[in-house]
């Protein structure tokens, strides 16, 4: 049961044509064809559109009426019905938008539903069954099975009762004025779905609800009736049931096909969209997601594999379907490096004005950046490059675009491209064997008639490939198991996607997840690295690198975090125990990738700096942040070249061979001004830092051993004074 318009609702009677499906154009079409084939002229318009709603019976006498006692509407009838067909055995069902997700939610919310359509039930089962929603379906009731046609209650009558439900606690769905009769008569709560033929206004009062946008109007409403789904278990299966949106992700590497792909594919847990579009510069990928028809991403931790289908990649230079995504997609992932952002920004904005020019809805596009105020600083690109295109639309446009704050709440590693073609070389070679023709064709009972035999013998061919094709998990990606991203609210979608918790202060989340994981994970990767460890989770197993993520988490961040926040106190145990597990499992993430441009983390006021800002202004201790400082700094001069992402300290240490030169960079880094440390303001702070990085370069150095030894020791005497006093 549920609550709806504020009555209690057991169970819900659907029409079929012209509310379930956009049957009703069809079939004046092929009305028309039969009654040009079989009478040499088509029918009139009219006699169509007033036939809507009535039993077959009652519109042979209409047609009878406007055409003659002569006319042939049995033989005109039975001729649609061949033509009508044919053209849904080849095409499909056209189904209203919004169907799927109604009957998912109204049945796993419990409620009992029915068919009560004028159509015979052959074709009404053909139909249910071709759009594979029979299944959601206790009973169907057909025009062929009753004496009295609608506006008749007879049928919806009986389909209440047949459900055990009294009328009065069943919503009646209905798109003619006929049907609407019927279910006010029948003592049910009529629910108008617009489609060709609005009633009379004295009708369409008779509804409980009325909705001018059809069945996806009455989704929303239902929507807001039934409970949002919550995050889900990693090992819950996506749903079974596809919707009609397409999804676009906007940079198909780790975090886009690994992440946003898997909270697309969740979506909001009743149904998933029919699509998922990746955009990738990268030939290899494309050609294999799209020969495979899927992906598979690995949870290594758990030993689950989570395979992620309807999804197709396009070419990150085809401007034209980059166009056409933004222009079709309910929603867009956004999950590029913040230069190629900039360099995408024109392209996005051609997308947005082809959304505009085609009359689309608003656009949430979802920024998956490892920055803070990522989103900001999206908006900002995408605007000037509205601005550059089309100058009079770029408020306009802007206006419906929504970029909301997000905070990843993910760990994702893409497979490196030798290991993938050493994947793709065994699971084709599988498929060669498991797909060769069979030594002798498969048995078939000799009972079956000849026809039968035929496309038995194709279905046994085609189940053989089907089975192939199921052990084609192509791995692409390695994942850890947390599910949620955190989203700033603001945006309809985004509260209806299972995967995403909205929030109001993003910037604390945002703030928490850049200080206490992003940091200490760039540190982690350096200290585990120069240490010799090639991933994170060997480096934690070294006592000396766990002994320093302690004392980060513990000490320093956590307490700067808190003093700053107070109202992230229930947040900060969970994130600090879920970052510690997963570098205890992040056996497949390397110290390279995590601990990569190390100039871009030790910004000003980013990750390492503008946590030790934040401990600065508390009087708290920043040891430990100022040693992981230094580890940066170390990284990227023993990095071997070519490194590009290192280069530039060492060209800046090469002239001058000081440290505090590189901390106190100024110059241009990525087409931006960059913002080191203040030489004045921050003396002390960058002498402490050349300090850590001269005594780790000592020959022999026990400086290595300092996060274990520094709660209880001075390993070197630091030139320093009381960060309250600084």
């Amino acid at each position: 049961m549920i609550q709806f318009g504020q009555k209690p609702i057991h169970a819900v009677i659907f029409d079929m044509d012209g509310t379930m499906f956009d049957t009703e154009r069809l079939r004046f079409d092929t009305i028309r064809q039969a009654s040009v084939e079989l009478t040499g002229k088509p029918i009139a318009d009219a006699t169509l559109i007033g036939s809507l709603g009535l039993s077959a019976l009652r519109a042979e006498e209409l047609a009878k009426d406007h055409n003659g006692a002569a006319y042939p509407y049995q033989a005109i009838r039975e001729r649609a019905d061949e033509l009508e067909l044919e053209h849904v055995r080849r095409h499909g069902v056209p189904v209203k938008p919004g169907l799927y997700e109604v009957l998912e939610r109204l049945r796993r919310n419990g409620l009992s539903l029915a068919v009560a359509t004028s159509s015979r039930r052959a074709i009404a089962e053909e139909y249910l069954i071709n759009a594979n929603v029979l299944k959601y379906f206790d009973i169907t009731v057909c025009g062929d099975e009753v004496v009295n046609g609608k506006p008749d209650p007879e049928i919806f009558l009986r389909a209440a009762r047949d459900l055990g439900c009294a009328p009065d606690s069943c919503l009646i769905m209905e798109d003619s004025e006929n049907g609407l009769r019927a279910a006010d008569a029948a003592g049910g709560l009529p629910i108008y779905v617009r489609d060709i033929k609005p009633p009379h206004p004295d009708i369409r009062a008779r509804a409980f609800r009325g909705y001018e946008d059809g069945m996806e109007g009455f989704l929303h409403d239902l929507r807001q009736t039934t409970p949002a789904l919550p995050i889900p278990k990693l090992t819950d299966p996506f749903p079974d049931t596809l919707n009609e949106a397409k999804v676009g992700i906007h940079g198909f590497g780790a975090m886009g096909g690994g992440y946003l792909a898997q909270i697309f594919a969740h979506w909001d847990g009743y149904t998933r969209p029919q699509e998922i579009i990746g955009v990738t510069g990268d030939p290899v990928l494309r050609e294999l997601v799209n020969s495979f028809g899927k992906y598979t991403v690995r949870y290594g931790g758990l030993a689950f594999d989570q395979t992620i289908d309807t999804i197709r990649l396009i070419d990150s230079d085809d401007e034209a379907a980059i166009c056409r995504m933004y222009s079709e997609a309910a929603i867009v992932g956004l999950s590029l490096p913040e230069g190629a952002i900039r360099q995408q920004a024109p392209l996005i904005a051609r997308g947005l004005l082809a959304r505009h020019a085609a009359g689309g809805d608003d656009l949430v596009i979802l920024p998956i950046v490892n920055k803070v105020h990522g989103a900001h600083f999206i908006r900002d690109v995408v605007e000037a490059a509205l601005r550059a295109e089309a100058p009079d639309l770029s408020d306009r446009i802007m206006a419906k675009t929504r970029i909301p704050e997000t905070v990843v709440n993910r760990i994702v590693s893409r497979l490196s491209k030798a290991a993938v073609m050493r994947q793709a070389k065994i699971k084709l070679k599988i498929f060669d064997e498991l797909t060769r023709p069979a030594p002798a064709p498969v048995e078939i009972a000799p009972e079956m008639p000849a026809r039968l035999t035929r496309s038995a013998q194709r279905l046994h061919e085609a189940a053989e490939t089907a089975r192939a094709l199921d052990q084609l998990n192509l791995v692409l990606y390695h994942s850890e198991p947390d599910m949620a991203l955190y989203a700033e609210a603001g945006a309809p979608i985004l509260s209806r996607l299972r995967q995403i918790h909205t929030v109001d202060d993003i910037h604390m989340v945002q703030m928490i997840k850049n200080r206490l994981w992003n940091g200490t994970h760039a540190i982690t990767a350096w200290y585990a690295s120069l240490l010799g460890h090639d991933t994170i989770g060997q480096g934690m197993s070294d006592p000396r690198v766990a002994a320093l993520v302690d004392r980060l988490l513990e000490d320093e961040v956590r307490p700067a975090l808190l003093a700053e926040f107070p109202a992230a106190a229930p947040l900060l145990p969970g994130f600090a125990k879920t970052f510690v597990t997963r570098c205890r499992s992040s056996f497949k993430d390397t110290t390279a990738r995590v601990g990569r441009d190390p100039l871009r983390k030790l910004q000003r006021r980013e990750r390492i700096f503008g946590t030790i800002d934040m401990a600065r202004r508390h009087g708290l201790s920043s040891d430990a942040l100022e040693y992981g400082a230094a580890l940066a700094v170390l990284f990227a001069l023993k990095a071997e070249a070519p490194v590009k992402e290192c280069r530039k300290i060492q060209e800046i240490y090469a002239q001058t061979g000081r440290i505090e030169d590189v901390l106190a960079y100024d110059g241009s880094y990525n087409g931006a001004p960059y913002p080191g440390l203040d030489r004045k303001a921050d003396g002390a702070l960058i002498r402490r830092i050349t300090a850590h990085v001269a005594a780790l370069q000592e020959p022999q150095s026990d400086h290595w051993d300092w996060p274990i030894r520094s709660r209880h020791e001075s390993a070197i005497s630091l030139p320093r004074k009381s960060i309250a006093a600084e």
